[in-house]
């Protein structure tokens, strides 16, 4: 698997857990989510908070002008704030995009009937969900895929029930549950990456069902590109 690694930290990491930062035509530094912008890059896989100190100390700037080696660029005070609105626009692009392919339910009975009959891979939870809401469809999804007393359980989203109902099209969305192996490997990889920068990240392994953690870790292998 191809790695790549963050300038302030050193650690080295899969492309798909780290942020690109590509130069624009105008030498601004801008978050390359995507990775595919062209030109020299950097990588950065820290949280949004170690960020934050990093640009106020100058480890930032430092890091940034040993990378790119030549040449000026721009270094925004709102690189954080950008990169975080990125990476909550392309996971929620993602999550419409799958809703539009039918690769989603929402609903509480819906999705509890959906994940008692192990037709379920992933389940997602908005900010401000019920508790209790949370716990009964976690456990309808356990008893599904035959994992109860294990820790398998849904994902609690960095975004409330309003941002959530805009990006599906939808009202009054709680609760989101993919039906579709290939669409949970997609969602996954975006979703863990977000709230990984964003300091809520609440684990990965058991949040998908097996089926779809290992067609996630198999689309991994081919993620990046050389810099």
């Amino acid at each position: 698997m191809t790695e790549r690694r963050c300038i302030l930290s050193g650690d080295r990491a899969a492309p798909e857990h780290l942020v690109r930062l590509a130069l624009a035509p105008d030498g601004a530094l801008m978050p390359d989510v995507r990775a595919k912008a062209p030109g020299r890059g950097a990588w950065i896989g820290v949280s949004r908070a170690a960020l934050e100190k990093a640009l106020a100390n100058g480890k930032l700037k430092g890091a940034l002008a040993r990378a790119f080696k030549s040449g000026e660029f721009v270094l925004s005070p709102d690189l954080p704030t950008l990169i975080a609105d990125a990476l909550e626009r392309q996971a929620m692009e993602r999550l419409g995009l799958e809703a539009k392919s039918s690769n989603l339910i929402t609903g509480s009975e819906k999705i509890d009937v959906a994940a008692r009959r192990g037709q379920v891979h992933m389940v997602l939870h908005a900010a401000d969900a019920a508790p209790d809401g949370c716990r009964k469809l976690d456990q309808a999804w356990r008893v599904g895929q035959e994992a109860e007393g294990q820790d398998l359980a849904g994902m609690i989203l960095p975004v409330g029930r309003d941002a959530l109902s805009q990006a599906l099209g939808r009202e009054n969305v709680v609760h989101v549950a993919v039906t579709d192996r290939s669409a949970a490997a997609r969602i996954i990889a975006l979703l863990s990456r977000w709230q990984s920068y964003v300091g809520c990240a609440n684990g990965v392994a058991d949040k998908v069902s097996p089926e779809a953690r290992s067609t996630a870790q198999a689309a991994a292998m081919s993620i990046g590109h050389e810099d």
